[in-house]
C-alpha cells in the first residue's frame, strides 16, 4: 500500500514529481554504468579494478538511500558530487576510443541528475518561502 503523503513536499523531503524521477533514473544510471564499465565493457587491469570500484562507486553508493528517500539535503549534495564524474567524463570522452562513448554516456547522466535536482530543489526552496511568509494586511484571509 503507498504512503498518501509520498508526494508532498517538506522541509527535508522533495515531492514525487517527474524531475525527482529523472534525477533517480540518471542516479541509478550512473551507479549501473560505472559498474559495467569497470566489471565488463572495459575493466581496468585486475589490480586496479577493485580500487577504481571503491573510488567511483562508492561516493555514490553513499548517497543512494538518500537520494531514494528524496531527502533534500542528500539530493543537494549529490548533485554537487556529480560535477565530479562529469569532469572524469569529460577526461574518458577525450581519451582512448575504447572508453570515450562510456565518458560521453557518463558526462550526459551527470549533468542530467545535476539539472534535475538543481531544478527540483529550486522549486521547493521557492515553494517555501512563499509559504513561510505573512500574507499582508491588505490582502483578504482565506475565509473571509
Amino acid at each position: 500500500m503507498s504512503n498518501p503523503n509520498a508526494s508532498l513536499e517538506t522541509d527535508t523531503h522533495v515531492a514525487n514529481s517527474i524531475a525527482y524521477r529523472v534525477a533517480l533514473g540518471c542516479y541509478v544510471g550512473l551507479i549501473a554504468l560505472l559498474l559495467l564499465w569497470y566489471l565488463w565493457l572495459a575493466p581496468p587491469p585486475p589490480a586496479l579494478r577493485t580500487p577504481m570500484l571503491l573510488i567511483m562507486l562508492l561516493p555514490l553508493l553513499l548517497g543512494l538511500r538518500g537520494v531514494l528517500h528524496r531527502r533534500r539535503y542528500t539530493l543537494q549534495w549529490t548533485g554537487m558530487l556529480s560535477l565530479l564524474y562529469f569532469v572524469y567524463g569529460i577526461m574518458a570522452a577525450t581519451g582512448p576510443e575504447t572508453t570515450a562513448w562510456l565518458g560521453s554516456l557518463e558526462m550526459i547522466l551527470a549533468l542530467t541528475y545535476l539539472c534535475a535536482t538543481m531544478l527540483l530543489l529550486r522549486r521547493g526552496k521557492k515553494a517555501h518561502k512563499a509559504a513561510k511568509t505573512p500574507p499582508s494586511p491588505n490582502e483578504p484571509t482565506p475565509h473571509e
